[in-house]
């Protein structure tokens, strides 16, 4: 099949330009009309593949999501969910790009563009296995390509709500893809999300800092005191309650986390611990945003208001909610210089741990290995993808696996966002071999 996958390659890295050319960008402010020619490409292309059955969801405030089906070539051959998303992040400030975002340009290996790795990249390597097939897999086949994905949408609800469309085995998620090239991947833990507010009142308006400060309360001073005791002397989280466990698969050096994350020469990484523990199998408190005045501007005096926003990453395991308000609680304990914290909670998304030892996962283990020729291994993600847990609801009994052609130095949702056509290559090899396999030890299992 590998010999096969090369023969489609010029086709597919073609489509995949044609793709990341269209500005699918989903968020309010952007037109809505690239993102339904992105919709009807995919259609042509899925029509193109073999697939004959290809309907479209439309839900309130929602790009239209491609839903299709091939069924099982057999009564005893399972079914097998394929998921991307054909929307893009904004491209940001251009002109921070070596080439314009849409149009995609030639890299060493790969190709450069806005979305072309996350996640148009593993839209394409559906469609490759579904042409390497010839349209008619060993398994049956159910397809979700999302169309406002980085945004959010009322669909990441509706699979729970309509359960029937989602009866499945197996899932294949590629919303993601390897550590790094050259190293086959599955992702087996996403972290979930919260989001605090906290804020401080302290003064009807700003006073002199030479007349009051000194006895007039800095709100600002408050909220810093407050927000330093979330975390300890070595920069771990210090609120109780937070899950924290080893990490006992693969993760980054410290090197390549360095150079990933752009710490600068000399700044020591925050945390104790594995770089696995401190990114994904424990918590993580930012401060994303705060209202305080600016330096340019500041007057001299005393700070009146002052407010921060928090996200927190938790365990994949810990209720979101359970989460959230072990963080709330802290802060509202908090009394710095005895004025009380004002804590409005916002968002919450759960965290997700996929099963590991199930039919799919052995075989999606082992075309993983053959596809790239190097042992696999499996890493989480502090990201999140919501949709998982809808589908994981309305097909509670299927293995969920998340793999795909992206790679953690692929710049998605930065500038200069690229794909490696190697990486895009095994993905397809790997997802070929892996319905070949699964059809097989399915079929076996299923017959004791």
């Amino acid at each position: 099949m590998a010999a096969k996958v090369d023969g489609l390659m010029d086709g597919l890295r073609a489509d995949l330009e044609r793709l990341a050319a269209i500005p699918s960008v989903a968020f309010p402010g952007f037109p809505a009309e690239p993102v339904q020619a992105a919709h009807d490409l995919l259609v042509g292309l899925l029509r193109q593949a073999g697939v004959a059955r290809i309907e479209r969801i439309d839900l309130p405030d929602t790009a239209p999501v491609v839903y299709a089906e091939i069924p099982p070539p057999t009564p005893d051959a399972p079914t097998v969910l394929l998921y991307s998303h054909y929307d893009v992040q904004p491209p940001g400030d251009e002109r921070l790009w070596l080439s314009p975002p849409f149009e995609p340009t030639p890299v060493e290996g790969g190709l450069r563009a806005r979305g072309i790795a996350d996640d148009k990249s593993n839209v394409i390597a559906h469609l490759g296995m579904l042409r390497a097939y010839e349209g008619r897999p060993p398994v049956g086949v159910k397809i979700v390509f999302e169309g406002q994905e980085e945004y959010g949408s009322a669909f990441d609800a509706y699979p729970a709500d309509n359960p029937e469309r989602f009866v499945c085995d197996a899932m294949v998620i590629a919303d993601l893809g390897n550590l790094r090239p050259g190293t086959p991947t599955l992702t087996t833990g996403l972290r979930g999300a919260a989001e605090v507010t906290v804020e401080v009142r302290t003064l009807q308006e700003p006073r002199h800092s030479g007349e009051f400060g000194g006895a007039a309360p800095d709100a600002l001073l408050v909220l810093l005191k407050a927000l330093g005791t979330l975390h300890d002397l070595h920069g771990d989280v210090a609120v109780s309650g937070l899950r924290r466990e080893e990490w006992t698969g693969t993760t980054y050096t410290e090197d390549e986390f360095r150079e990933l994350a752009g710490v600068r020469d000399g700044v020591p990484l925050l945390g104790s611990g594995t770089l696995g523990e401190r990114l994904w199998s424990g918590p993580a408190i930012t401060v994303i945003g705060l209202d305080a005045p600016s330096v340019d501007h500041a007057a001299s005096a005393v700070v009146p208001y002052a407010r921060a926003k928090l996200n927190l990453r938790f365990h994949p395991r810990q209720d979101p909610r359970e989460a959230q308000s072990r963080l709330v609680d802290h802060l509202r304990s908090l009394r710095p210089f005895g004025i009380p914290l004002t804590v409005t909670p916002g968002d919450t998304g759960p965290g997700y741990e996929a099963s590991t030892g199930g039919p799919a996962y052995r075989a999606a283990l082992a075309a993983l290995e053959e596809a790239w020729g190097a042992d696999a291994s499996y890493v989480a993600t502090g990201g999140s993808i919501p949709l998982v847990n809808g589908l994981a609801q309305a097909a509670p009994d299927a293995e969920v696996l998340l793999f795909g052609a992206q790679d953690s130095m692929c710049n998605l949702h930065a500038p200069n966002e690229r794909v490696l056509f190697s990486e895009l290559r095994n993905t397809v090899v790997a997802m070929c071999g892996f319905v070949e396999r699964y059809a097989a030890d399915f079929r076996r299992e299923s017959a004791v």
